[in-house]
């Protein structure tokens, strides 16, 4: 299992900081002076109540838009302040026991770019390097005019990636996520991340990979693990079709990957529908968090969907606005359902903290149709019984049967605490936990 010992334990609390502290979209942008920035810290006693061991932050370096059309790696957006806001947010992070994870775009840069500003205007022939194409007709990241592609073919290019990796991580970062990651030759991360790693060696590299071979991917790249898109489609799909055979499928593919790295889980995050918008029944919001934290890997939780926030992803200009709100200072004022989607959610990153075997957590169907699933999730002599049921009818589940013995009740939908069971019901539209005994 690759990655630094810590990362067993980790469990993210993901935010888009230009939206969390209203600085994007905005017809007048902030200045550094407002030092918007450190709004976070406000919440960082929220990460640490809920349960969280880090901060997954989105782009903090300075762009123009939304963060992705990077300009320079090296400062901190002037929209959300200044390089000491930064400083001070890990510090106030980090005395709190939070590891702090920082987004880089190293696929493509924005028009503002420097090296791209003289590679147009002064046909510099070293800037020009930097870039895939040619003046006139330099390639763009899927399409998009403002975001052009690095050349990774460049030394320069990878030098730079290095240096902003290590820079940052310097300051006090403990690990990256890789944007775009997919649109990278693995090859080009081959070359940086060994690198980087030799200075910075309790670090952790997360690749934004959407689809394919996501083994071959981590082999090849040499990072430490990749977003889990299969599994987060399969949760909600699987839970709004009535389909739990399309779930199972999924995680015996999950198996496979936790063979040789965890990879990063979440129903959430600031490029998708929130879960709570995506779920056709809002009871089903807590199976998908059962999944979630039930299963290897490493948890992410996007800041709002533990308090219930909605939010529908649209693929049009500012379609992303409304799952990357802005936050007001703490705490969040919620009414009945948002304050069971947080208790929930305490209750299960707490069941995660207490068994941090599930990291390497392999699953097994112990019962298995369209509408209801057990399954035994184990990591060598640890194991835990998850059952779930989306159907209007209860779910017989014969515990001795499927395990040859008896289980007790960790906790579920109206379950007694600690009750010693052979055979149990799981009501409609409920789900269970037990600990085999």
């Amino acid at each position: 299992m690759s990655g630094p010992n810590w990362v067993r334990h980790a469990i993210w609390w993901h935010l888009y900081p230009l939206g969390f502290v209203g600085a994007f979209p905005n017809a007048q942008p902030p200045e550094a002076k407002e030092h918007r920035l450190r709004r976070v810290i406000d919440w960082l006693d929220h990460a640490v109540e809920l349960g969280t061991s880090g901060i997954a932050l989105g782009p903090v370096f300075a762009s123009r838009t939304h963060g992705y059309d990077t300009t320079d790696h090296f400062h901190i957006d002037p929209r959300l302040g200044e390089d000491a806001d930064f400083d001070h947010l890990v510090q106030e992070a980090h005395r709190r026991g939070l590891r702090v994870l920082l987004d880089g775009v190293f696929n493509h840069v924005g028009t503002d770019f420097d090296r791209y500003r003289r590679a147009v205007e002064d046909e510099d022939a070293e800037s020009i390097g930097w870039f895939r194409g040619r003046p006139g007709r330099f390639h763009t990241f899927e399409g998009h005019g403002e975001l052009v592609t690095l050349n990774h073919g460049s030394p320069a290019v990878v030098d730079y990636t290095v240096d902003v990796m290590n820079h940052w991580l310097g300051r006090g970062a403990d690990g990256w996520r890789l944007d775009a990651a997919y649109a990278v030759p693995e090859s080009f991360w081959a070359q940086v991340l060994p690198r980087v790693r030799d200075a910075h060696p309790e670090a952790w590299f997360v690749a934004e990979v959407i689809h394919g071979d996501y083994a071959a991917f981590v082999d090849g790249s040499r990072v430490d693990s990749v977003t889990q898109y299969e599994l987060w489609k399969a949760i909600w799909s699987s839970l709004n079709d009535g389909n739990f055979h399309e779930l199972d499928w999924a995680l015996q593919r999950h198996n496979d990957f936790l063979a040789t790295f965890a990879p990063l889980t979440f129903v959430g995050n600031h490029d998708v529908t929130r879960i709570a918008s995506q779920l056709h029944r809002p009871e089903h919001v807590a199976h998908a968090l059962v999944l979630l934290f039930t299963t290897g890997g490493v948890p992410t939780v996007y800041a709002g969907d533990e308090l219930g926030f909605r939010g529908v992803k649209e693929e049009r200009a500012g379609g992303d606005d409304a799952v990357r709100p802005e936050f007001g200072p703490p705490p969040a004022q919620l009414d009945e359902a948002g304050r069971a989607t947080l208790s929930l959610h305490q209750y299960l990153i707490g069941l995660r903290r207490r068994n941090p075997w599930l990291h390497e957590a392999k699953t097994t169907a112990l019962q298995l149709d369209n509408r209801t699933y057990a399954y035994e999730t184990r990591n060598g002599d640890d194991a835990l019984i998850v059952a779930l049921n989306i159907d209007n009818s209860p779910m017989p589940l014969p515990v001795t049967a499927l395990i040859g013995g008896q289980a007790q009740l960790v906790g579920g939908t109206a379950a007694p605490p600690e009750e010693i069971v052979s055979d149990v019901v799981v009501p409609p539209q409920g789900w269970l936990v037990l600990r085999p005994r």
